[in-house]
């Protein structure tokens, strides 16, 4: 499902407009990617939890050439999905 299929399930979900879904969608992105920046977690019960985790620098191998390089220390978002959402997928 990509984004212009979701908005037009959401749309015929809550029996809105596909721009007033869209306009939801993008907030809760925002909000979300906000929430993410500032180090929080967005926790959605039943559906999941939206959090960071801190990588330390590590040295890896280029496959193209198999020279070793420098990857730098990053912080990465991770999802873990609830158990209403486990349970739906199973």
């Amino acid at each position: 499902m990509n984004k212009k299929e979701l908005v037009d399930s959401m749309a015929e979900a809550a029996d809105i407009s596909k721009a007033a879904a869209e306009k939801a969608l993008n907030g809760l992105l925002m909000a979300v990617s906000d929430a993410l920046a500032q180090g929080d977690k967005v926790t959605l019960v039943g559906f999941g939890t939206f959090s960071t985790v801190k990588r330390t620098e590590r040295k890896a191998k280029n496959p193209r050439t198999g020279e070793m390089i420098e990857i730098p220390a990053k912080t990465i978002a991770k999802f873990k999905p609830g158990s209403k959402l486990s349970d739906a997928v199973n």
